[in-house]
């Protein structure tokens, strides 16, 4: 079973087998187990990732298999993604190191997660705009072409690195705040509150619709919602849409 308090990696839309085993093989080296596929081009399971994996799989590292991102992404509380652009959308950004200095930081506030994009396209817009932080590696810029399973392997070693002194088991609780919101409770946030626009006219022109959406997500993401501000923002939603003085709201918080 892949210990939860450590990041999982998700692998969005993979192409390789031999990219996913050898990214599996590089996150045992390091103490990392939980391995989340989202849309393996080639499906699940694969002989060549167990190939290439080093016997990572036998020595603990479990693979979940998703066919959209908002699976992958159940129980998580903090995503950073790997990407090389910075995409237009307004984003904490920082580097391997930080990522994996914030990820330790947060253990015990609920799982976080490093996700990787497909060997040729990257990350989609859409899942960036759902990440609270931006991986980026400082290569040169006349030769970015870094391998899928080599840049998991800069996280990983990142990893190491701070683990390498005390493991922080009980994490660091902010003072004052509840539970972090997994994500698939922000989702459901994000689609309730998006129908609810989608209703008042105001995803206009229709051909901006996305973007507006990845706008929008990008800016609630960044307030590092509890659980409790989630159900306070969904009641919110719920008044608004019935009207002032239509109905009386019950409160879900």
């Amino acid at each position: 079973m892949a210990d939860l308090r450590n990041p999982a990696i998700i692998l969005h839309s993979p192409q390789l087998g031999e990219n996913i085993g050898a990214a599996a093989r590089v996150m045992r080296n390091f103490g990392l187990t939980d391995l989340r596929l989202v849309a393996p081009r080639d499906g699940w399971p694969n002989p060549a990732a167990e190939t290439m994996s080093a016997g990572a799989f036998d020595a603990g590292v479990t693979v979940s298999v998703h066919e959209t991102l908002q699976e992958a992404l159940e129980g998580i509380a903090w995503l950073a993604a790997a990407t090389a652009r910075l995409r237009g959308i307004e984003k904490r950004v920082g580097d391997a190191a930080a990522a994996a200095r914030t990820a330790h930081e947060r253990m015990g506030t609920g799982q976080s997660a490093i996700m990787f994009g497909a060997e040729k396209s990257g990350l989609p817009n859409d899942a960036v705009a759902v990440a609270d932080y931006l991986m980026t590696y400082p290569v040169d810029p006349e030769f970015k072409s870094l391998n899928l399973a080599q840049a998991v392997c800069v996280f990983c070693a990142e990893w190491g690195k701070v683990t390498l002194g005390p493991r922080g088991d009980e994490g660091d609780h902010k003072a004052g705040l509840g539970e972090p919101a997994p994500r698939d409770e922000l989702y459901r946030m994000f689609e309730h509150f998006e129908d609810e626009l989608e209703k008042a006219g105001y995803f206009f022109p229709p051909e901006k619709t996305p973007l507006m959406k990845d706008n929008l997500r990008a800016a609630l993401i960044r307030a590092d919602w509890t659980q409790q501000e989630v159900q306070t923002f969904r009641g919110a939603i719920k008044a608004l849409a019935l009207g002032r003085g239509k109905a009386r709201v019950v409160r879900d918080d």
